[in-house]
């Protein structure tokens, strides 16, 4: 499986901005996708995650703004980023996973840049 994300940019507080992520190759075992960031001198973390079968979850400290979805097709997700703050500048990375493995595909990572 092959991971593409884009749509990154910079944006000042308050502003918007979507991730696309599209998926290619074989999705046969894939149980879900998701979205992760990492800023500078942090670990990587989930920001919202949706499965196969549709269920969403959504980080706390983004809760409210924003929000996961799929194309019908499962191969494409997006991340929809609404009042974004300083807080939010990071790589943001598409990730999928199988049951055995929620970490087994990565995207290159798109650069979110928040300024106040």
């Amino acid at each position: 499986v092959q991971l593409q994300a884009s749509g990154g940019g910079s944006v000042q507080a308050g502003g918007s901005l979507n991730l696309t992520c599209v998926a290619s190759g074989s999705m046969a075992g894939i149980s879900g996708m998701a979205w992760y960031r990492q800023s500078t001198g942090r670990q990587r973390e989930l920001v919202a995650s949706i499965t196969t079968g549709g269920r969403i979850h959504v980080e706390n400290s983004v809760r409210g703004r924003f929000t996961i979805s799929r194309d019908t097709a499962k191969t494409t997700v997006y991340l929809q980023m609404k009042n974004l703050e300083p807080g939010d500048t990071a790589l943001y990375f598409c990730n999928a996973g199988t049951t055995a493995n929620l970490f087994a595909y990565w995207g290159q990572g798109t650069l979110v840049t928040v300024s106040s």
